[in-house]
């Protein structure tokens, strides 16, 4: 059953909020900037904050990281939404492969076409960011989808 969700840009007003989301959720929040903002989607419920998902973009790679949904809201299609979403922009920005780093996400990842690489694959770009480099535990899984075009 799917919880009805409107899905926008993040903006600095969503700032706190998205960094306690993360937080509470053990994601990491270390290299978080305002300016990052205009790469994340926010998920509200009845004007309420309830999921998060960002982008880092590095011409035709890019990284899907932070996604995480309120507890009380998941399991209602909310993750799914916002990870369609970020593919779309994605596309519309240029970006044909899509990656990210999971430690306990690989199954529901999965479900959306991401599959499971070592991290030896990773490209320069990605390996290069403070989430591969250091802030997620050696242990993730490494995962990546190409995008359609069009």
């Amino acid at each position: 059953m799917s919880m009805p969700s409107q899905i926008n840009a993040a903006t600095q007003e969503d700032f706190a909020d998205i960094c306690q989301l993360l937080g509470e959720a053990g994601l990491p929040v270390e290299d978080l900037c305002r300016e990052h903002l205009r790469q994340f989607l926010v998920a509200r419920v009845e004007n309420r904050l309830t999921g998060v998902i960002g982008l880092e973009a590095y011409d035709a790679i890019g990284l899907l990281r932070s996604l995480v949904v309120a507890p009380e809201s998941r399991r209602h299609g909310i993750g799914q939404q916002l990870v369609r979403e970020l593919e779309a922009k994605a596309r519309d920005i240029g970006v044909r492969e899509l990656w990210l780093l999971t430690i306990d996400a690989d199954l529901f990842f999965r479900r959306l076409g991401y599959l499971v690489s070592d991290r030896s694959e990773a490209p320069a770009a990605v390996a290069a960011t403070h989430e591969f480099a250091g802030l997620c535990p050696d242990d993730a899984v490494l995962m990546r989808k190409s995008l359609s075009v069009g």
